[in-house]
């Protein structure tokens, strides 16, 4: 993991990876640089495989598994948790988001179906993101042949110029940003994490 605190921190907003990426992709690092200036510390995680030298991501069970393991783990015991992450690491935000306690969840380039299945009800993930039930931003490319998600009651959905890989920083924290500015209740009343 790649920790990135701040003093005196509100909260905690933790991030992974798309299949195919790391750390360093432009929109986590826009999520990251908007979280920090909003008093939120942020940890950057590494799903194993990607530790490991693999290219390929593992099953999902896995990378749930071991995104929770991560998250136990991480220096942020009295914090709310702000759990997300691009593409991969979104669809893993959403399905841990209740084990882990997250207060909020945040994905960037959810990848709604396959691109190319869009008329397939069998290949939407939407049930990922229907079963979160805290406040949830997405971050989607315009032009994302993944799909778009549609907005829900408790879930925003912003779209910016762009396809799936979200490569200007600049637009995705300013999305990141106007949605951490209107969520001081989830975050201040949030309960510690299990």
């Amino acid at each position: 993991m790649h920790l990135h605190p701040v003093d005196s921190p509100v909260a905690a907003m933790v991030l992974g990876h798309g299949a195919g990426g790391g750390v360093e992709s432009p929109d986590l690092v826009g999520a990251t640089s908007a979280a920090r200036a909003a008093g939120i510390s942020v940890a950057l995680v590494e799903q194993p495989y990607r530790v490991a030298g693999r290219r390929s991501p593992a099953p999902a069970h896995q990378l749930d598994a071991a995104w929770i393991s991560v998250v136990s783990q991480l220096p942020f015991d009295e914090l709310p948790i702000v759990a997300g992450g691009r593409s991969a690491g979104a669809r893993v935000a959403c399905r841990t988001a209740a084990e882990i306690g997250a207060a909020a969840v945040l994905c960037l380039a959810f990848p709604l179906h396959p691109p190319g299945k869009g008329d397939d009800p069998s290949k939407s993930r939407l049930p990922e993101l229907e079963g979160v039930r805290v406040p949830t931003l997405v971050v989607q490319g315009e032009r994302d042949p993944f799909g778009l998600p549609p907005p829900g009651s408790n879930r925003t959905v912003t779209t910016i110029p762009g396809t799936h890989s979200l490569r200007s920083s600049a637009a995705v924290g300013a999305a990141v940003a106007d949605w951490l500015s209107s969520l001081p209740g989830p975050l201040d009343s949030a309960s510690p994490r299990p």
